[in-house]
């Protein structure tokens, strides 16, 4: 369930609106946690228990002047990384000063300040606006790198170890054995072997061969490729070694 950031300025009245959110948002099956900076533990603090609290159910409200930039995006990501919706929500008023933190507005056009919702002291939460944005908006897509591996079979991984190392073992060998830059090495699994442009140490080739592993593992759908999966990480290497 969504994540809804406050931001504001000290005096802005941020933390009655959590309140009025945690009561409004929350209901029958679906829980509303304010996590306050207040508490305690400052920045870190305040992102850990968010991220811990993030999930399909509950909605989720940061109660803190979020005034740095950094900041939201920071939440906007533990969003992002979880598959959820999140906004962020403007409580104008306040105090300023030079002894407070310079407050760094939201601007609509950065993905992290967005969808962008204001109130002033005397309105009422802009109720309608902050469920369509946090219910009905698609939620965020996470990036590759930040989404759970697909879980593979233990047979799976073991082939994949397995057929990785063969080429490399036939590679060191074939160099070991007084092979050429430009001469087609053979492998096994891959008919047409491996044509290096030039010597290439056992580092390298382990380095490669552990990118390779951890780009496929990550793939949808290979566990039907484990029989070409040689054929493809001897490409891998060729284009890798120039």
């Amino acid at each position: 369930m969504p994540l809804v950031v406050l931001c504001g300025r000290p005096g802005s009245g941020k933390t009655r609106r959590a309140a009025e959110l945690r009561e409004a948002l929350g209901g029958a099956g679906r829980a509303a946690h304010v996590v306050s900076e207040a508490a305690g533990g400052g920045r870190a603090a305040l992102r850990a228990e968010v991220q811990r609290l993030l999930n399909r159910r509950d909605v989720v409200i940061a109660d803190a002047g979020n005034e740095a930039r950094s900041i939201r995006y920071e939440l906007y990501c533990a969003a992002r990384q979880a598959g959820t919706a999140s906004c962020l929500l403007l409580c104008l008023g306040g105090r300023d000063g030079p002894d407070l933190p310079p407050f760094e507005a939201p601007d609509p056009r950065n993905r992290w300040d967005r969808p962008l919702l204001a109130v002033r002291a005397e309105e009422p939460l802009p109720l309608d606006a902050l469920r369509a944005a946090l219910f009905e908006g698609a939620a965020p897509v996470p990036h590759r790198s930040t989404r759970p591996q697909p879980l593979r079979s233990a047979g799976f991984l073991h082939g994949l170890d397995r057929l990785t190392q063969d080429v490399l073992t036939a590679v060191v060998a074939a160099q070991r054995g007084g092979a050429l830059p430009g001469e087609a090495v053979p492998v096994p699994g891959v008919p047409e072997g491996l044509v290096l442009s030039r010597p290439v140490s056992l580092a390298e080739l382990s380095r490669l061969r552990r990118q390779f592993i951890s780009y496929t593992k990550m793939q949808e759908g290979c566990e039907e490729n484990l029989p070409r999966l040689a054929a493809m990480f001897v490409q891998y290497l060729s284009r890798s070694i120039q």
